[in-house]
């Protein structure tokens, strides 16, 4: 592949500080993304590898590789998932994130069985060109009955605060041990992205239930009760922890991820479309699954 003379092609560079400084002021302005403590604390692992190009000591265009593992209906199927795409703008239009694109490809392209990523609506007609196409997703949800809220046993809950290192060390721990939310769909091997939100997205929404040993990442507003993710390194029944997570003015119970559909799991009273951006491109014979939900905190 010919490279653009007056550019650097760069990878893995996350222990030289000026380079990785300069990518982190790029996500900032690009995103709004704060990658600085989430790498001081340590969660930027092996398995999260930027793909840049530089001029100078300036990253000027990126896409970042997830080496991750998709859990499908059970089974786990190695993947790679794209993130962080972006170009500073000055440097637009000069085809950096198609070549960047091309060399994860050559790199990755038969070493995965999935290769996929989130695209925001602007980009929507670049991803086909290298052979990923758009998945639409489901969106799960129950209804939580009047009473219900709490049938299921008291909890004692406490709202964890990440400034207390005892508590950023807990959940680190349960993210490192944790078992899959869902048989359905779950992705393992993704610890750096779930730390990357609870520091970031969801820092204020991190609830820990001390009898179950479980973190559950929840908000509540005007009656719908957002269930993000539920970590534990321990079994759990999804629909009773649903409902001790709920309180009395909880109607409908939304999940962000998919839920198994067993004999212990939520009674799912609807579900509905939900285009999030997801791309796939198959490499391996197995296909994507259908009607699914990919769990919101392994979003790269």
């Amino acid at each position: 592949m010919r490279e653009i003379p007056e550019f650097e092609f760069i990878k893995d560079y996350k222990h030289n500080e000026v380079l990785r400084q300069s990518f982190f002021s790029l996500a900032a302005d690009t995103f709004e993304l704060q990658l600085e403590r989430w790498y001081e604390e340590g969660f930027w692992n092996e398995r999260y590898i930027p793909y840049s190009y530089a001029e100078g000591n300036r990253v000027i265009a990126n896409v970042s590789v997830n080496l991750l593992e998709l859990i499908i209906d059970g089974v786990k199927c190695t993947a790679v998932q794209l993130g962080t795409v972006m170009t500073h703008p000055d440097y637009r239009g000069r085809g950096l994130s198609a070549r960047l694109m091309d060399k994860v490809l050559e790199d990755y392209g038969d070493q995965a069985e999935f290769m996929y990523l989130f695209a925001n609506d602007t980009v929507l007609d670049f991803y086909p060109r290298f052979g990923f196409r758009p998945v639409e997703e489901q969106l799960f949800s129950m209804d939580c009955p009047a009473g219900t809220a709490g049938s299921a046993g008291s909890a004692e809950i406490r709202k964890l605060d990440l400034s207390i290192s005892g508590d950023l060390n807990l959940i680190s721990a349960l993210a490192a041990q944790r078992l899959p939310v869902s048989e359905r769909l779950s992705v393992s091997g993704a610890q750096g992205l779930l730390m990357f939100y609870c520091l970031n997205v969801f820092s204020n929404n991190l609830y820990y239930l001390e009898d179950e040993e479980l973190l559950a990442i929840c908000q509540q507003e005007n009656g719908q009760l957002e269930i993000f993710d539920l970590i534990s390194t321990k079994p759990l029944s999804i629909r009773e922890t649903a409902f001790k997570l709920a309180d009395s003015s909880t109607e409908t119970i939304v999940f962000h991820f998919t839920p198994d559909d067993d004999s212990d799991g939520p009674q799912l009273s609807s579900s509905s479309s939900y285009s999030g951006g997801l791309f796939v491109r198959n490499l391996g014979s197995r296909q994507y699954p259908p009607d699914v939900k990919h769990p919101a905190t392994s979003i790269a």
